[in-house]
């Protein structure tokens, strides 16, 4: 049986740096809660910490994926548009991020083609899963999140992320990198290579097990 599905249509960024500190910015200007914006960190030494904007979204998320440290903090992404690409701002809290994504790969160019209602779909979910797999280690696109919890990506479009310049806690993380090792927040990573991906993300609550 299906539990509540709650949706959530925006982008992801994932982008690691030299100093071996990965981050995951999620920006949702649609999802259940009304548009916000949260921040996933770890550390090298593998410490994960969730920056989120208010305590209900931090105890949505962290029901839905692993943290080690939780900060309810002023988190917010502006950013500009043109046809070279995207420039993000993210400030939340101790962090300030400025990120650079270019023109949408071949990937993304089909991507964008996917019809919304099958975006949505865990069937379509779990067709993608493998040559998700294949294609970028670490990336899955459907699993468990979660005690009775399910969730699912479709992607919709894909952005390689060119440059990167962030400070946490005032100290400067170094220069754009791989994201590597892959994050442990859930039961996936966002890609090694930098990316900003637009993405429908559909959890499950309550859902039986398959």
């Amino acid at each position: 049986m299906a539990g509540e599905r709650l949706r959530f249509d925006g982008w992801i960024a994932g982008v690691g740096t030299s100093s071996g500190t990965r981050l995951v910015v999620g920006h949702w200007p649609r999802s259940p809660f009304g548009a916000f914006s949260d921040v996933m960190v770890e550390h090298p030494d593998g410490e994960r910490v969730l920056l989120a904007p208010s305590r209900r979204i931090a105890d949505f998320v962290a029901a839905t994926y692993r943290f080690d440290r939780i900060e309810v903090v002023p988190v917010s992404v502006t950013g500009s548009v043109s046809r070279s690409g995207h420039v993000w701002l993210v400030e939340a809290g101790p962090l300030r991020l400025r990120l650079r994504a270019g023109r949408r790969t071949a990937l993304g160019r089909l991507l964008t083609a996917v019809p919304a209602p099958l975006v949505r779909s865990p069937l379509w979910a779990a067709l993608c899963d493998v040559p998700a797999r294949l294609l970028m280690p670490g990336v899955r696109t459907l699993g468990r999140a979660g005690p009775g919890r399910r969730e699912w990506y479709g992607a919709r479009d894909l952005r390689p992320v060119l440059a990167a310049d962030a400070v946490l806690d005032k100290a400067d993380l170094g220069p754009l990198a791989p994201l590597d090792p892959p994050v442990a927040f859930g039961f996936g990573s966002a890609p090694r290579t930098p990316a900003l991906v637009r993405v429908t993300t559909t959890v499950e609550i309550g859902a039986a097990r398959r």
